[in-house]
């Protein structure tokens, strides 16, 4: 199978170096560009690029105005980096189609998890619609889920859960990031109510209940190691 390819954009040579090492070691064709016109050739030249990386403040164009024009012919996945943790500029991102927002400094081996997860949710790493974790097989077009060979019986927000913990095995994920992308920007009950669903799915996963992880004050991680 041919290597995917991810296109790291920032105007810092030693974090395009730092990025590429990471994503090179676990297999990845890295391109880098320095700033954002350079970016937008690149990526219409391309044709196949998988993922972009993407810094925020750059010279030229920046982080937004390449996100902005890329989603006008594509739904390519976008990780948006930048060295302020501003909700108003998370909200932007969100709304201007980012997947995922990282800021800096940030753990390397987090956004390589990171850029996995998203691979996986977009179905380019595993064309098929079946997710094998922790002994636990996962059926997303016919609904299933199969544990020791019997098929546990799961509401549809359930089933949704671990299928987003799946996705994303081994990445911390808050109740906010859960409720927003299980449950939509538009819920606007309790965050206690994922609390409420994490309990039921344990239970009826029985031991394999235990990969999923409380990580307290924040939220929940599945692990599988």
């Amino acid at each position: 199978m041919d290597k995917l390819k991810i296109l790291v954009v920032d105007d810092e040579s030693r974090m395009r170096k730092l990025v590429k090492d990471f994503l090179v070691k676990n297999n990845y064709d890295v391109i880098e560009a320095e700033d954002g016109s350079d970016a937008l050739d690149i990526f219409f030249e391309q044709k196949d690029i998988a993922l972009i990386i993407l810094d925020v403040m750059m010279p030229k164009m920046d982080g937004w105005e390449v996100c902005r024009e890329v989603r006008e012919y594509s739904k390519v996945p976008i990780i948006m980096l930048t060295a302020k943790a501003d909700e108003r500029d998370e909200l932007q991102g969100f709304q201007l189609g980012v997947d995922e927002y990282i800021s800096k400094p940030f753990s390397p081996k987090i956004l390589v998890a990171r850029v996995e997860a998203i691979l996986r949710r977009t179905n380019q790493t595993n064309t098929d619609e079946v997710m094998e974790a922790g002994g636990i097989q996962m059926n997303k077009a016919a609904h299933i889920v199969i544990i020791d060979n019997k098929a546990i019986d799961l509401s549809y927000k359930e089933f949704e859960l671990l299928a987003y913990f799946m996705e994303n095995r081994g990445i911390a994920l808050s109740r906010e990031k859960i409720l927003n992308n299980v449950w939509n920007y538009d819920y606007f009950g309790d965050a206690r109510t994922i609390d409420t669903h994490v309990k039921k799915l344990r239970s009826k996963m029985g031991e394999k209940g235990d990969l999923i992880k409380t990580i307290w004050g924040m939220g929940y991680k599945f692990e599988t190691e």
